[in-house]
């Protein structure tokens, strides 16, 4: 008999589901989780619910690759059920030593019943794997200490001998903050630790997914914010993503030097975790969904997916810089290469009829684009565009048959030319400015029929100096 996973992914429904984007088999995927090379693979874990494409008591599925784009989905690496856990195996990290994989992850408790996060008991756990497929749990190595019900999401790294923890947590005050322990010992942690940074912002509640790692000559602590408001055209997503610049050494405060950045600036990037790959570039990868959004996917049978792997690198104003993997590349099939034109105004310039896999690069002249706004467009449902009157860079989305009608907007660029990288993959729009410059991030629902990607040029004329297409190939099993 086929187990009922199996089952639920031969009938599930795939106009949605994308060709080169990590998604769920089956079911529901938020967090990236315990993102790692491990003797000879990448191993991506990920927040997962397997019997239903809604949030559920968490497992964490798992993916294995050798390149970071051809992805293998494996068996279920964690399931919850006991004692300290039994609620959920909430989000974590990993670690690869003396051949073994460590998997350190929070142990969920409801007090007051299911979904109610009033009363909760939250602990960190391990795992061990001797194959990196199967793993023994080891049950709790650190307790919640005392003042703190929110504790979870931890990321384990090494350095100067020690092994070292970051944990999202919540204080009696409700202020948002990152707790830092360390161990000589991967199985036996000192119950004490350091505040390593907390919210200024008494809107603030709690710091989720904190990722703390080295990049330059600073340390960046990487961390979602719940609770902040708006604030004219940032901040508009439920919650938020972003990151700190700082000094940091073991033994020392966290001295930070540039305020909090958002990372991306997209309606769907969510719990960013980073690793290094084999090279020891530094990669990220992030929840490609926002919480409490429509998922028209559900419907489906699964929900979720992950951005494309990008390399961090950080520039000298303090800025991370964020660039789609070279591995990426493997996927194209032949170029098509766009000649040098001026778009006249109110006109449109068809590039392909159905763009469900496909990759473009557009090069244009900001200093002879008079143009009111102009970009390109995804079927009648999206837009990206250069928009003059504000001084802006703006992806919009409306689909009204699901409910989803906004956008999302940074500064632009004062350049005398404006590259964009996008990347479009059934669902998934990925949009890179200026070489990483700043980055888009969000899920698109085009109709079947309804998916051709143009570019458009109002009021005024828009000078296109190079544009090159590709389509991409399938990449995920």
């Amino acid at each position: 008999m086929k187990h009922p996973i199996e089952n639920s992914r031969k009938s599930l429904n795939k106009q949605f589901y994308p060709n080169y984007h990590l998604a769920s088999y089956t079911g529901w995927l938020n967090d990236p989780n315990g993102l790692i090379y491990h003797n000879g693979l990448y191993h991506a874990f990920y927040q997962h619910h397997p019997y239903s494409a809604v949030w559920g008591p968490m497992h964490w599925g798992h993916a294995t690759s050798k390149d970071m784009v051809h992805w293998q989905h494996q068996p279920i690496a964690l399931a919850p059920g006991d004692e300290y856990d039994k609620d959920g195996c909430f989000s974590g990290s990993s670690i690869s030593h003396e051949g073994k994989l460590y998997l350190f992850y929070t142990g969920h408790i409801w007090l007051s019943g299911e979904g109610d996060d009033s009363q909760i008991h939250q602990t960190q756990c391990l795992a061990v794997s001797d194959d990196g497929i199967h793993f023994e749990k080891k049950g709790i190595i650190i307790p919640s200490p005392k003042g703190y019900m929110h504790f979870r999401d931890p990321k384990v790294w090494h350095q100067d001998g020690k092994w070292w923890m970051v944990v999202g947590a919540r204080d009696t005050l409700d202020q948002g903050q990152i707790l830092l322990f360390n161990t000589t010992d991967l199985l036996n942690w000192n119950n004490d630790y350091q505040i390593l940074a907390k919210t200024d912002d008494k809107n603030v509640y709690m710091w989720e997914c904190p990722d703390f790692f080295p990049l330059g000559d600073h340390f960046i602590t990487l961390f979602s914010p719940q609770g902040k408001k708006a604030q004219g055209n940032q901040y508009r997503n439920l919650y938020q993503n972003g990151y700190l610049v700082g000094n940091w050494a073991p033994g020392q405060p966290y001295e930070v030097t540039h305020q909090f950045t958002e990372l991306d600036f997209g309606q769907d990037f969510y719990a960013p975790q980073t690793f290094l790959a084999q090279d020891r570039r530094r990669i990220a990868i992030a929840w490609m969904d926002m919480w409490e959004s429509h998922m028209p996917s559900q419907a489906h049978g699964w929900s979720g997916c992950f951005t494309l792997p990008r390399e961090l690198s950080l520039n000298e104003q303090g800025k991370i810089i964020a660039k789609p993997i070279v591995e990426l590349k493997t996927l194209r099939k032949d170029p098509i290469h766009i000649p040098t034109v001026v778009m006249t105004k109110n006109t449109t310039q068809l590039i392909e009829k159905k763009a469900t896999s496909c990759e473009i690069e557009l090069v244009w002249d900001l200093q002879n684009s008079p143009a009111e706004k102009f970009g390109f467009w995804i079927g009648s449902g999206i837009q990206f565009y250069i928009d003059n009157q504000n001084q802006r860079l703006t992806l919009s989305r409306h689909y009204p048959e699901y409910i989803i009608s906004d956008s999302r907007s940074a500064p632009l660029p004062q350049t005398k030319q404006l590259k964009i990288r996008a990347f479009i993959d059934k669902s998934c729009l990925e949009v890179f400015i200026n070489d990483g410059e700043q980055t888009f991030s969000s899920r698109i629902y085009p109709a079947e029929n309804d998916c051709s990607l143009k570019l458009f040029a109002i009021n005024q004329n828009a000078k296109l100096d190079k544009a090159t297409y590709w389509p991409l190939k399938k990449a995920i099993k």
